[in-house]
């Protein structure tokens, strides 16, 4: 090397390198980009091929067209329109189900096969769009904007959280607008909401397994199928996308199954007797979730007339004709089968279902969590909220003292609520002292069995104080001539009244209140010192109080 020149670094030579090699000519093509071309699209048609499908060419890339052989399942949709959250009648339903490359929603997941169905008549037809290389997305996305129309309405599962977001976050990584639709059905809700109390989880599988008593032959488990593309990518072997493909295909038909089943079995209400009683308690739920209380209430009726009834296995109807269901032969899953980390128990969509306690237990009768069970005292419980916001109070009373006869946390409860319906809405106060002393003597039973209810028996106490003081102040006005119902002008006279009628302030704790132990009298006195100046002795549902 020549002293006093700097070395040539290798960035250097390797540009002089590319300097000196011929130019190609202008408006070639290199070899290397026509080679890689050449062997997209023989992958593409060898993919079509196996498939089964057409290899459709476009301006924008080429994608592959499935068509699966149309199947028989009519619905009838002025019906189904009658269920909460269902599309109008006229509207057309669209099923959309996505395999993707990851369950994220981010730009680095993709969307390579897109199912569709929708009816003709009462026909469900069926195509997938599958996508052989990542620079053909353009093109499988401009097809599936032309299968959405304006007016219609997507039906998917998990959809509203997962598959259309992703969808539209492609359409916008490709400069495109999503399509416009009128609404988005999303199954998954309605899966947990009316049958989520009698399935194991809510996942696509066990509602074919457990609902439409399907059970899929050689399937491809879901996290097997990110894998199977990008192996697809990497060596252009197109078999393993055979079993995606047809495992998406039974998804999109399974959306319009679990359609045609809510149909038959739930939006005819002659048969909702043949129901089982669960489903349409979640059922009422539903309709009191949109304000149809009075529907809500008919189909509590039907459920509680249900499990009055000799219970028998609800029957399963014949969705599927005879070829369609030999098509997919039943196999009960052995623990062999399993691989070695495989949970248990397969997790909800919305996490691990929990455990609850047994029938009598006032979780089980006050839970709104979609997989409790729901037992009887949990649908009167129910049933009396409804009567309750329909304004039917006595009919919400008579139900609520029905469940008070259970003994324990569910009778303790269910005095309360009597409580609170005769004082504010019945202006029964001496039916809520009376109510809530039951209460109160179902508390303690429970502290001499051992399972005390602090936080309830405090929460009684200051009922019973706040009580005692209303009755003090009624007493009072009904002495002085004050209405019985006073109005603002004359709150505070008869405020002043009871606190001159009141006795001295360590008689409260001389004085017998409401209730049997020595503890009980402390925490109610203690309550009603702090709530009330008025007096709480010596007070009976009889003590002057005016009819």
């Amino acid at each position: 090397m020549t002293e006093g020149l700097a070395p040539v670094g290798l960035e250097r030579r390797f540009a002089n390198f590319k300097a000196r090699l011929p130019a190609p000519p202008y408006g070639a093509v290199p070899s290397t980009a026509l080679e890689r071309e050449r062997r997209t699209s023989i992958g593409a048609e060898r993919l079509a091929a196996a498939v089964d499908g057409e290899l459709v060419r476009t301006s924008r890339g080429s994608f592959v067209r499935v068509e699966a052989p149309t199947t028989l399942l009519p619905v009838d949709r002025g019906r189904l329109a009658t269920l909460p959250g269902q599309p109008p009648a006229d509207a057309p339903l669209l099923c959309l189900d996505t395999e993707t490359t990851g369950l994220a929603t981010a730009a680095g997941t993709l969307a390579f096969l897109v199912g569709l169905g929708w009816w003709e008549g009462s026909r469900f037809r069926q195509v997938q769009l599958l996508l052989p290389d990542h620079a053909d997305e353009p093109a499988l996305l401009a097809e599936l904007a032309t299968h959405i129309p304006r007016d219609g309405w997507l039906v998917t599962y998990n959809g509203r959280g997962f598959d259309w977001p992703l969808l539209v976050a492609r359409y916008r990584m490709a400069g495109a607008n999503p399509p416009l639709h009128a609404g988005h059905l999303d199954l998954l809700p309605l899966v947990r909401r009316v049958f989520r109390h009698r399935m194991s989880d809510a996942r696509l599988a066990s509602v074919e397994s457990e609902l439409l008593g399907l059970r899929r032959s050689a399937d491809v488990a879901g996290w097997e199928i990110p894998s199977r593309f990008l192996d697809y990518l990497r060596f252009g072997e197109p078999g393993p996308l055979v079993d995606v493909v047809r495992h998406n295909d039974e998804d999109v038909r399974s959306l319009a199954r679990l359609l045609v089943h809510v149909d038959r079995g739930y939006a005819d209400e002659g048969r909702w007797r043949e129901a089982p009683p669960g489903d349409l308690a979640g059922l009422a739920r539903a309709f009191s979730r949109e304000g149809r209380d009075e529907q809500a209430l008919g189909c509590l009726d039907a459920a509680l007339s249900s499990a009055a009834a000799p219970s028998a296995t609800p029957p399963r109807e014949d969705l599927l004709l005879a070829p369609e269901r030999a098509r997919l032969a039943i196999r009960e899953s052995r623990p062999d089968d399993e691989p070695w980390w495989s949970p248990r128990r397969q997790p909800d969509f919305g996490g691990r279902p929990g455990r609850y306690p047994i029938a009598g237990a006032w979780d089980a009768a006050q839970s709104s969590r979609r997989d409790a069970p729901w037992t009887e005292s949990r649908m009167l419980a129910e049933r009396a909220r409804l009567l309750r916001r329909l304004g039917r109070y006595r009919d919400a009373e008579a139900t609520w003292v029905g469940l008070a006869a259970n003994r324990g946390t569910v009778g303790t409860l269910a005095w309360i609520e009597v409580a609170k319906l005769r004082e504010h809405r019945l202006d029964d106060l001496a039916g809520a002292v009376e109510a809530a002393n039951a209460a109160l003597r179902l508390a303690e039973r429970q502290a001499w069995l051992g399972r005390p209810l602090p936080r309830l028996e405090v929460a009684l106490g200051r009922r019973l104080a706040r009580l005692g003081a209303r009755v003090a102040r009624r007493s009072a006005a009904a002495r002085v001539g004050t209405p019985k119902t006073p109005g603002a002008s004359t709150a505070s006279d008869e405020a002043a009244a009871a606190r001159r009628t009141a006795p001295p302030r360590s008689s409260l704790f001389e004085a017998p209140v409401l209730g049997t132990s020595a503890g009980w009298r402390r925490a109610a006195s203690i309550a009603a010192r702090k709530t009330s100046p008025a007096p709480v002795a010596s007070i009976t549902p009889s003590d002057g109080i005016a009819g």
